[in-house]
């Protein structure tokens, strides 16, 4: 395959998977737990999301408890940041040049060596996105958290819900039974309540490595698969409801390259060789089913570098970034014109599993 028919592959097929993740939507008035990725948030400059944050404080100036404080170990204050206004020209929008110039070093570390390859960029976004999960987290650990002990109980969570539906135990999809379910999951010290490690896990089910949510994950994609309701996949439920979904994934990942057949990756699967798949048996396809913000971060440290890689090396030098700046705050440009009027509403940014 030539160089030039795969980036063009590979960069529909980024395009393709926003297009494949599911569409958000409000259900409960309660906070959803999956969160999907290429959304409006921006990926690449810390600095961008500080904007966010602080638009977001000063929105919530009257309230007793600060979202972000100095103590925070988040990134947002970190080197190469400085004053926001700082990096606004005489018309108040974003100097993008002056940021790339700012950040390449920033990027470049291991090897210093004049250029961010793959592994420095993908290192750089995917901290970019854990700092935002974490920063989601502690927001919404002070919204819940109504007696002030830094962790969140179930009702907290819940409140909606009266004591006759908590005591019901309803298995359905949203119902109390459901979540405590998944609370249970991701109540590792079994104290009854989510510290907040433990409700980070909640709130980001796809980029938790606890075992116990995952496999909560991947039994409720099997129930969406699943059109005997066995509780399993069958070869043909796998082939005509998951297959399509692996292989646009597979083919990103691995430029272009063809994956293995249905029935091949279905033998890989089957570890029982029970000719059915169960949840645990979809753990190393995970990333595919269920991708969150570091599964993202990956996919978008690929796409930068295809789109931004002139000279096909594989890495990007400064000049190859200040060449396509705008691609690097694609998510901030909005038919020419900057906008930092986030959604503050993150149940916007959710669906339900």
């Amino acid at each position: 395959m030539s160089k030039a028919v795969m980036y063009i592959l590979l960069t529909a097929a980024f395009l393709l998977l926003l297009t494949l993740s599911p569409r958000p939507q409000k259900t409960h008035n309660h906070l959803p737990l999956s969160r999907r990725f290429g959304l409006n948030h921006a990926s690449f400059d810390p600095l961008v999301w500080k904007a966010e944050i602080l638009k977001e404080q000063a929105t919530n100036a009257n309230s007793s408890t600060p979202i972000l404080s100095s103590s925070d170990n988040l990134n947002v204050s970190g080197a190469g940041m400085g004053d926001f206004n700082e990096y606004l020209n005489d018309a108040g929008k974003l100097n993008i040049t002056l940021r790339l110039f700012v950040l390449f070093p920033l990027l470049d570390t291991s090897p210093k060596d004049g250029f961010a390859d793959q592994s420095e960029l993908e290192n750089w976004n995917v901290e970019q996105a854990i700092d935002r999960l974490f920063f989601r987290t502690k927001k919404h650990l002070l919204s819940y958290d109504q007696d002030g002990d830094r962790a969140v109980s179930l009702k907290e969570y819940l409140p909606h819900l009266t004591d006759e539906e908590m005591e019901k135990d309803g298995m359905l999809h949203g119902e109390a039974g459901w979540w405590k379910e998944q609370f249970a999951n991701a109540d590792t010290d079994r104290d009854g309540t989510l510290n907040f490690d433990e409700f980070n896990d909640f709130l980001h089910p796809e980029d938790s490595k606890n075992k116990e949510i995952q496999k909560w994950l991947l039994r409720e994609k099997i129930k969406q698969l699943d059109s005997n309701s066995d509780g399993k996949l069958s070869f043909e439920e796998f082939r005509d409801r998951a297959y399509d979904t692996y292989r646009n994934y597979f083919e990103f990942e691995n430029g272009g390259d063809d994956p293995p057949s249905p029935e091949e990756i279905f033998a890989q699967l089957d570890l029982d060789k029970d000719r059915v798949l169960e949840a645990d048996e979809l753990r190393s396809i995970m990333r595919y089913l269920y991708p969150g913000e570091v599964s993202y971060a990956q996919y978008y440290t690929k796409y930068l570098i295809y789109e931004a890689d002139d000279n096909k090396d594989g890495k990007l030098s400064l000049e190859e970034m200040l060449n396509h700046e705008l691609l690097f705050y694609s998510t901030v440009v909005q038919d020419g014109k900057y906008d930092y009027d986030y959604d503050d509403d993150y149940e916007d940014l959710h669906d339900e599993l």
